[in-house]
């Protein structure tokens, strides 16, 4: 059995994406994920790559379940779960962004007295879900037409929980689709709930916080809790990639 685990999560030989990941502003973004619990990452992917993505949707063989969110209660839509082996796009997309995102994740814990640490090398990460039987892919595509929406939440999925994620936008706004913005809302102790709408192009990222992340305050950090949605679809169609670090049960 754990054989058969790590060639599931044989990592992916060096390509353009990891060099493209490795190329962006990864000072601003762990600047803006300090500051707000989100940041954009601007051009991740290319209109081609988008197009090449979402035309997997269809395609049943790429998956392992399919989520109606309106039979749930999580809005209207619907997305899929990647199965393995995932496709090479989004096989090298999780450890390039995972290794640019361990830094924050284990100095936030250490902020919040939270004990874990996360190892270096997304495969190593994987190992220790796989250990726990959280050994199903979480990497997702969502797909969204006219009056859809996702309510706030949080992809947790198990014990073993990676604190940053990423989302990618494969449609244009203003051609393929109106409406749909991410949102993120930021519960904060005592006081009333931050909102933060982040506008995306078609092949942006945003990469936010999954459940909570460290904030100053006048007497010390304190905690807070983070839920991401999409608001509702005015038009036409969106789709989106979620690239999710942590396997689920």
């Amino acid at each position: 059995m754990k054989a058969n685990m790590k060639s599931q999560i044989r990592p992916a030989s060096p390509s353009g994406i990891a060099a493209r990941v490795d190329a962006l502003d990864w000072a601003q973004a762990i600047a803006d994920l300090d500051a707000q619990g989100c940041a954009v990452l601007r051009g991740l992917l290319s209109p081609d790559e988008c197009r090449a993505i979402t035309a997997l949707y269809p395609d049943d063989k790429h998956f392992r379940s399919r989520i109606v969110m309106g039979r749930h209660g999580f809005g209207r839509g619907e997305y899929k779960y990647f199965s393995y082996p995932l496709p090479d796009l989004i096989a090298e997309l999780r450890p390039a962004l995972y290794a640019h995102l361990t830094g924050i994740a284990n100095r936030w814990n250490e902020t919040m007295g939270i004990a874990i640490r996360y190892p270096d090398r997304h495969e190593a990460f994987l190992q220790r879900c796989h250990d726990a039987g959280q050994a199903r892919p979480t990497p997702l595509l969502l797909q969204y037409g006219a009056g859809d929406y996702n309510c706030l939440h949080q992809d947790l999925y198990g014990e073993h929980v990676f604190p940053l994620q990423v989302a990618i936008l494969l449609s244009e706004p203003g051609r393929d689709f109106e409406g749909g913005e991410f949102v993120l809302t930021e519960q904060r102790p005592r006081m009333q709930s931050r909102p933060e709408v982040v506008p995306l192009r078609q092949g942006d990222a945003v990469a936010f916080a999954v459940h909570h992340r460290p904030v100053q305050g006048t007497r010390g950090f304190y905690r807070v809790n983070l839920r991401h949605g999409v608001s509702q679809i005015r038009s036409g169609h969106r789709h989106t990639v979620g690239v999710i670090f942590h396997d689920a049960k």
